[in-house]
Protein backbone atom coordinates (compact mmCIF):
# COMPACT_ATOMS: atom_id res chain seq x y z
CA UNK A 1 0.00 0.00 0.00
CA UNK A 2 1.18 3.17 -0.91
CA UNK A 3 1.81 5.66 2.27
CA UNK A 4 -0.06 8.60 2.85
CA UNK A 5 1.63 11.52 2.18
CA UNK A 6 3.74 13.12 5.19
CA UNK A 7 1.85 16.87 4.61
CA UNK A 8 -1.61 15.62 3.88
CA UNK A 9 -4.70 15.73 5.80
CA UNK A 10 -4.78 11.93 6.69
CA UNK A 11 -8.15 11.29 5.90
CA UNK A 12 -8.78 12.94 2.89
CA UNK A 13 -5.28 11.70 1.02
CA UNK A 14 -6.52 8.19 1.94
CA UNK A 15 -9.92 9.06 0.20
CA UNK A 16 -8.66 10.50 -2.51
CA UNK A 17 -6.28 7.68 -3.00
CA UNK A 18 -8.34 5.49 -2.48
CA UNK A 19 -10.53 6.89 -5.33
CA UNK A 20 -7.94 6.85 -8.22
CA UNK A 21 -6.66 3.26 -6.53
CA UNK A 22 -10.49 2.12 -6.60
CA UNK A 23 -10.65 2.82 -10.13
CA UNK A 24 -7.81 1.21 -11.49
CA UNK A 25 -8.90 -1.70 -9.88
CA UNK A 26 -12.51 -1.73 -11.39
CA UNK A 27 -11.00 -0.98 -14.77
CA UNK A 28 -8.41 -4.05 -14.04
CA UNK A 29 -11.08 -6.73 -13.02
CA UNK A 30 -13.84 -5.75 -15.62
CA UNK A 31 -11.51 -5.70 -18.51
CA UNK A 32 -11.67 -9.31 -18.26
CA UNK A 33 -15.57 -9.61 -18.88
CA UNK A 34 -16.02 -6.53 -21.13
CA UNK A 35 -18.62 -7.35 -23.42
CA UNK A 36 -20.17 -10.30 -22.09
CA UNK A 37 -23.25 -11.06 -20.74
CA UNK A 38 -24.27 -12.12 -17.13
CA UNK A 39 -24.74 -15.81 -18.12
CA UNK A 40 -21.82 -16.07 -20.01
CA UNK A 41 -19.68 -14.78 -17.11
CA UNK A 42 -21.21 -17.00 -14.64
CA UNK A 43 -20.82 -19.88 -17.54
CA UNK A 44 -17.21 -18.99 -17.44
CA UNK A 45 -16.22 -18.29 -14.00
CA UNK A 46 -19.01 -18.75 -11.90
CA UNK A 47 -18.51 -15.38 -9.85
CA UNK A 48 -16.07 -13.20 -11.59
CA UNK A 49 -13.77 -12.07 -8.76
CA UNK A 50 -10.08 -12.27 -9.90
CA UNK A 51 -8.02 -10.19 -11.74
CA UNK A 52 -6.60 -12.37 -14.08
CA UNK A 53 -5.91 -10.07 -17.55
CA UNK A 54 -7.25 -11.62 -20.70
CA UNK A 55 -10.98 -10.57 -22.24
CA UNK A 56 -11.43 -9.47 -25.25
CA UNK A 57 -8.16 -7.58 -25.40
CA UNK A 58 -6.48 -10.51 -24.17
CA UNK A 59 -4.43 -8.24 -21.52
CA UNK A 60 -1.88 -9.38 -19.24
CA UNK A 61 -2.58 -9.57 -15.45
CA UNK A 62 -3.22 -6.38 -14.36
CA UNK A 63 -3.26 -4.14 -16.89
CA UNK A 64 -5.71 -1.33 -16.89
CA UNK A 65 -7.38 0.06 -19.98
CA UNK A 66 -8.82 2.99 -21.69
CA UNK A 67 -10.30 4.19 -18.63
CA UNK A 68 -7.39 4.79 -16.45
CA UNK A 69 -4.66 5.95 -18.51
CA UNK A 70 -6.98 8.68 -20.51
CA UNK A 71 -7.52 9.92 -16.92
CA UNK A 72 -4.00 9.51 -16.32
CA UNK A 73 -3.77 11.95 -19.83
CA UNK A 74 -6.04 14.17 -17.93
CA UNK A 75 -3.87 14.94 -15.20
CA UNK A 76 -1.18 15.01 -16.69
CA UNK A 77 -2.36 17.98 -18.74
CA UNK A 78 -3.74 19.80 -15.66
CA UNK A 79 -0.44 19.08 -14.05
CA UNK A 80 1.45 20.48 -16.98
CA UNK A 81 -0.97 23.85 -16.67
CA UNK A 82 -0.74 23.87 -12.86
CA UNK A 83 -2.38 26.33 -11.18
CA UNK A 84 -2.29 29.19 -13.21
CA UNK A 85 -3.37 28.12 -15.76
CA UNK A 86 -6.29 26.69 -13.99
CA UNK A 87 -6.92 29.96 -12.43
CA UNK A 88 -7.12 31.84 -15.49
CA UNK A 89 -9.20 29.41 -17.32
CA UNK A 90 -11.43 29.54 -14.25
CA UNK A 91 -11.02 33.66 -13.99
CA UNK A 92 -10.78 34.93 -17.40
CA UNK A 93 -11.38 31.99 -20.31
CA UNK A 94 -8.18 31.85 -20.86
CA UNK A 95 -8.27 28.48 -23.18
CA UNK A 96 -4.93 27.26 -22.65
CA UNK A 97 -5.25 24.98 -20.12
CA UNK A 98 -7.98 22.91 -22.43
CA UNK A 99 -5.41 23.10 -25.52
CA UNK A 100 -3.12 21.62 -22.91
CA UNK A 101 -5.42 18.82 -22.39
CA UNK A 102 -6.89 18.37 -25.67
CA UNK A 103 -2.71 17.60 -26.86
CA UNK A 104 -2.52 15.19 -24.18
CA UNK A 105 -5.59 13.11 -25.31
CA UNK A 106 -3.89 13.58 -28.73
CA UNK A 107 -0.53 11.98 -27.31
CA UNK A 108 -2.94 9.63 -25.61
CA UNK A 109 -3.99 8.68 -28.77
CA UNK A 110 -1.18 8.63 -30.99
CA UNK A 111 0.30 6.31 -28.28
CA UNK A 112 -1.72 3.64 -29.21
CA UNK A 113 -3.79 2.86 -25.99
CA UNK A 114 -5.14 -0.42 -25.84
CA UNK A 115 -8.55 0.61 -26.65
CA UNK A 116 -10.70 3.84 -27.33
CA UNK A 117 -14.09 4.41 -27.60
CA UNK A 118 -15.38 5.51 -31.01
CA UNK A 119 -17.23 9.45 -29.47
CA UNK A 120 -13.27 9.97 -28.11
CA UNK A 121 -11.23 8.85 -31.17
CA UNK A 122 -13.69 11.12 -33.38
CA UNK A 123 -13.39 13.84 -30.68
CA UNK A 124 -9.52 13.98 -30.35
CA UNK A 125 -9.31 13.26 -34.33
CA UNK A 126 -11.45 16.58 -35.11
CA UNK A 127 -9.50 18.40 -32.79
CA UNK A 128 -6.36 17.29 -34.59
CA UNK A 129 -8.01 18.55 -37.80
CA UNK A 130 -9.42 21.85 -36.74
CA UNK A 131 -8.34 22.89 -33.20
CA UNK A 132 -12.01 22.97 -31.88
CA UNK A 133 -12.15 22.66 -27.94
CA UNK A 134 -15.96 21.75 -28.73
CA UNK A 135 -17.59 19.61 -31.59
CA UNK A 136 -21.98 20.39 -32.35
CA UNK A 137 -24.24 18.93 -30.69
CA UNK A 138 -24.00 14.71 -31.86
CA UNK A 139 -27.00 12.34 -30.62
CA UNK A 140 -24.19 9.76 -30.69
CA UNK A 141 -22.19 11.35 -27.84
CA UNK A 142 -24.15 10.33 -25.28
CA UNK A 143 -21.79 7.14 -24.05
CA UNK A 144 -19.59 7.04 -21.17
CA UNK A 145 -15.93 8.43 -22.24
CA UNK A 146 -16.34 11.85 -20.74
CA UNK A 147 -17.50 10.74 -17.44
CA UNK A 148 -14.71 7.63 -17.52
CA UNK A 149 -12.09 10.11 -17.60
CA UNK A 150 -13.01 12.88 -15.26
CA UNK A 151 -11.70 11.77 -11.79
CA UNK A 152 -8.24 14.11 -12.32
CA UNK A 153 -10.93 17.13 -12.43
CA UNK A 154 -12.46 16.46 -9.20
CA UNK A 155 -9.26 16.56 -7.27
CA UNK A 156 -7.80 19.16 -8.89
CA UNK A 157 -10.71 21.15 -8.00
CA UNK A 158 -11.44 19.92 -4.66
CA UNK A 159 -11.95 23.51 -2.54
CA UNK A 160 -14.21 24.93 -5.21
CA UNK A 161 -16.95 23.87 -6.89
CA UNK A 162 -17.66 26.18 -9.80
CA UNK A 163 -14.00 25.90 -10.79
CA UNK A 164 -15.08 21.86 -11.14
CA UNK A 165 -18.39 22.18 -13.26
CA UNK A 166 -16.03 24.70 -15.23
CA UNK A 167 -13.03 22.53 -15.94
CA UNK A 168 -15.60 19.40 -16.02
CA UNK A 169 -17.77 20.44 -18.48
CA UNK A 170 -14.77 21.82 -20.84
CA UNK A 171 -12.80 18.53 -20.74
CA UNK A 172 -15.68 16.35 -21.62
CA UNK A 173 -16.58 18.83 -24.73
CA UNK A 174 -13.98 18.35 -26.28
CA UNK A 175 -15.12 14.53 -27.36
CA UNK A 176 -18.81 14.40 -26.33
CA UNK A 177 -21.38 16.89 -26.42
CA UNK A 178 -24.52 15.64 -25.33
CA UNK A 179 -26.99 16.38 -22.21
CA UNK A 180 -26.88 13.07 -20.40
CA UNK A 181 -23.01 13.46 -21.06
CA UNK A 182 -22.99 16.51 -19.19
CA UNK A 183 -25.73 15.57 -16.26
CA UNK A 184 -23.40 12.58 -15.51
CA UNK A 185 -19.96 13.55 -15.54
CA UNK A 186 -21.47 16.81 -13.34
CA UNK A 187 -23.55 14.56 -11.35
CA UNK A 188 -20.90 11.33 -10.64
CA UNK A 189 -17.90 14.41 -9.96
CA UNK A 190 -20.53 15.88 -7.61
CA UNK A 191 -20.88 12.58 -5.55
CA UNK A 192 -17.20 12.04 -5.54
CA UNK A 193 -16.39 15.25 -4.45
CA UNK A 194 -18.64 14.91 -1.41
CA UNK A 195 -17.44 11.32 -0.39
CA UNK A 196 -14.12 12.84 -0.59
CA UNK A 197 -15.21 15.44 2.01
CA UNK A 198 -16.15 12.69 4.39
CA UNK A 199 -19.80 13.39 3.70
CA UNK A 200 -21.99 10.96 5.91
CA UNK A 201 -23.67 8.29 4.06
CA UNK A 202 -27.33 9.11 4.78
CA UNK A 203 -26.76 12.15 3.35
CA UNK A 204 -25.02 10.97 0.02
CA UNK A 205 -28.30 8.88 0.05
CA UNK A 206 -30.13 11.66 -0.25
CA UNK A 207 -28.34 13.77 -2.67
CA UNK A 208 -28.49 10.96 -5.11
CA UNK A 209 -32.28 11.13 -4.90
CA UNK A 210 -32.54 14.35 -5.38
CA UNK A 211 -30.04 14.19 -8.42
CA UNK A 212 -32.40 11.48 -9.89
CA UNK A 213 -35.48 13.60 -9.16
CA UNK A 214 -33.92 16.59 -10.99
CA UNK A 215 -32.53 13.89 -14.27
CA UNK A 216 -34.99 11.59 -14.15
CA UNK A 217 -33.94 9.91 -17.70
CA UNK A 218 -30.92 8.53 -15.01
CA UNK A 219 -33.62 6.78 -12.79
CA UNK A 220 -32.13 3.62 -11.53
CA UNK A 221 -35.42 1.96 -9.46
CA UNK A 222 -36.13 -0.40 -10.47
CA UNK A 223 -32.88 -1.20 -11.76
CA UNK A 224 -33.05 -2.16 -15.58
CA UNK A 225 -30.11 -4.63 -15.47
CA UNK A 226 -28.66 -2.32 -18.20
CA UNK A 227 -24.48 -2.00 -17.77
CA UNK A 228 -23.55 -0.75 -21.59
CA UNK A 229 -21.45 1.89 -22.77
CA UNK A 230 -24.66 4.39 -22.92
CA UNK A 231 -24.09 6.64 -20.17
CA UNK A 232 -27.64 6.51 -18.73
CA UNK A 233 -27.22 2.46 -18.43
CA UNK A 234 -23.90 3.26 -17.20
CA UNK A 235 -24.70 5.69 -14.39
CA UNK A 236 -27.88 3.57 -13.75
CA UNK A 237 -25.50 0.42 -12.76
CA UNK A 238 -23.22 2.21 -10.83
CA UNK A 239 -25.67 3.91 -8.57
CA UNK A 240 -27.46 0.87 -8.24
CA UNK A 241 -25.21 -0.75 -6.86
CA UNK A 242 -22.74 1.73 -4.99
CA UNK A 243 -26.16 1.97 -2.97
CA UNK A 244 -26.98 -1.44 -2.17
CA UNK A 245 -23.47 -2.54 -1.37
CA UNK A 246 -21.91 -0.98 1.56
CA UNK A 247 -18.45 -3.13 1.48
CA UNK A 248 -15.97 -1.83 -1.01
CA UNK A 249 -15.69 -5.69 -2.67
CA UNK A 250 -19.27 -6.64 -2.52
CA UNK A 251 -20.38 -3.58 -4.42
CA UNK A 252 -17.50 -4.20 -7.09
CA UNK A 253 -18.01 -7.91 -7.62
CA UNK A 254 -21.86 -7.51 -8.19
CA UNK A 255 -21.15 -4.77 -10.50
CA UNK A 256 -18.61 -6.15 -13.01
CA UNK A 257 -20.69 -9.64 -12.95
CA UNK A 258 -23.30 -7.49 -14.96
CA UNK A 259 -21.01 -7.49 -17.60
CA UNK A 260 -21.38 -5.15 -20.79
CA UNK A 261 -18.85 -2.04 -20.53
CA UNK A 262 -18.13 -3.97 -16.95
CA UNK A 263 -14.28 -1.95 -17.57
CA UNK A 264 -16.14 1.25 -16.97
CA UNK A 265 -18.64 0.17 -14.86
CA UNK A 266 -16.24 -1.61 -12.58
CA UNK A 267 -13.84 1.81 -12.68
CA UNK A 268 -16.70 4.19 -11.52
CA UNK A 269 -18.53 2.19 -8.98
CA UNK A 270 -14.02 1.72 -7.43
CA UNK A 271 -14.00 5.49 -7.35
CA UNK A 272 -17.04 6.15 -5.93
CA UNK A 273 -16.82 2.77 -3.29
CA UNK A 274 -13.06 3.79 -3.42
CA UNK A 275 -13.74 7.26 -1.96
CA UNK A 276 -16.34 6.06 0.17
CA UNK A 277 -13.46 3.57 2.07
CA UNK A 278 -10.17 4.91 1.45
CA UNK A 279 -7.16 3.31 0.18
CA UNK A 280 -6.35 1.61 2.99
CA UNK A 281 -9.07 -0.30 3.32
CA UNK A 282 -9.17 -1.81 -0.25
CA UNK A 283 -8.54 -5.75 -1.12
CA UNK A 284 -5.08 -6.32 -0.78
CA UNK A 285 -5.39 -9.16 -3.36
CA UNK A 286 -6.91 -6.70 -5.96
CA UNK A 287 -4.22 -4.44 -5.03
CA UNK A 288 -1.33 -6.48 -5.11
CA UNK A 289 -2.68 -7.16 -8.73
CA UNK A 290 -2.56 -3.96 -10.34
CA UNK A 291 0.93 -3.27 -12.52
CA UNK A 292 3.31 -1.29 -10.35
CA UNK A 293 3.61 1.34 -12.55
CA UNK A 294 0.35 2.15 -12.45
CA UNK A 295 0.32 2.34 -8.75
CA UNK A 296 2.87 4.43 -8.87
CA UNK A 297 1.41 6.98 -11.55
CA UNK A 298 -1.84 6.75 -9.69
CA UNK A 299 -0.11 7.77 -6.73
CA UNK A 300 2.18 10.73 -7.60
CA UNK A 301 -1.07 12.46 -9.46
CA UNK A 302 -3.05 12.40 -6.41
CA UNK A 303 -0.88 13.87 -4.73
CA UNK A 304 -0.02 16.63 -7.26
CA UNK A 305 -3.56 17.04 -8.37
CA UNK A 306 -5.14 17.54 -4.64
CA UNK A 307 -2.45 20.34 -4.37
CA UNK A 308 -3.46 22.26 -7.05
CA UNK A 309 -5.79 24.46 -5.58
CA UNK A 310 -3.28 25.10 -2.60
CA UNK A 311 0.03 25.04 -2.92
CA UNK A 312 0.68 24.90 1.10
CA UNK A 313 -1.75 21.65 1.87
CA UNK A 314 -4.07 19.51 -0.25
CA UNK A 315 -7.35 21.19 1.01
Amino acid sequence: MPETHPDADHELWDRALGAYLGFAIGDALGATVEFMRPREIAQQYGVHRHIMGGGWLKLPVGQVTDDTTMSLALGEALLRGGRTALQDFVAHDDVGLIRTIGDAYVRWLKGKPVDCGNTCRRGIQRYMREGTLEGPFNPGDGGNGALMRNLPAALATLGNDAAFEKLAMAQARLTHNHPFSDAATLGLGQLLRLLLRGTEPTHCRQWVSQWVEDNPSFRFVPYRERATAYVVDTVQTVLHFFLLHEGFEAAMVATVNQGDDADTTGALLGMLAGARCGASRLPMRWLDRLQPATVKAITEQTQGLLSIHDPHHFL
